[in-house]
């Protein structure tokens, strides 16, 4: 049985299926179809904490499905923009579990990754699936990984 490593960019896949199709990304539709037949060795969620109640549920959610829940403080800056960076945790875990794990799985849209995807697979011979929005994941990360699955359809809420 394969041994599945998923490493999800919470804040990416939130704006992304909100600006493409004005709903949210499906959990536990994902989590069905990318540990289908697989053995989960990690799963990780990053994401803000913003210390406000929906959030937490929405963590709790998360837990309840089999994710672990990084949290980071979200930063508004004075200039009305916000920041909430988990690359650099994303790839130092990747990294981690790439010995560990047959599959690395992204959730992102980050061309940022195309590197991490492309060390994953030439370095420690690991099979790298990218999920995300079609028309918001850069092309650099969809070349780099060694599948890409589009956020669609049955990965959205109230699509199916």
């Amino acid at each position: 049985m394969e041994k599945v490593t998923i490493l999800v960019d919470a804040q990416n896949v939130y704006y992304t299926t909100k600006q493409a199709y004005q709903t949210g990304f499906d959990y536990n539709a994902f989590w069905r179809k990318a540990t289908a037949d697989r053995e989960v060795y990690q799963a990780i969620a990053y994401s803000s904490e913003r210390g406000d109640d929906k959030q937490r549920q929405f963590q709790n959610i998360l837990r309840a499905i089999g994710f672990e829940v990084k949290l980071k403080p979200y930063i508004q800056r004075a200039d009305g923009s916000a920041k909430c960076d988990w690359d650099v945790g994303i790839t130092i875990d990747a990294m981690e579990c790439a010995a560990k794990s047959d599959v690395i799985i992204l959730v992102t849209g980050d061309g940022d990754f195309d590197l991490l995807a492309s060390k994953l697979r030439d370095k420690y011979h690991t099979r790298v699936e990218v999920y995300g929005v079609p028309q918001l994941t850069a092309a650099s990360l969809i070349r780099a990984a060694s599948e890409f699955i589009p956020i669609e359809n049955e990965l959205l809420i109230g699509k199916k």
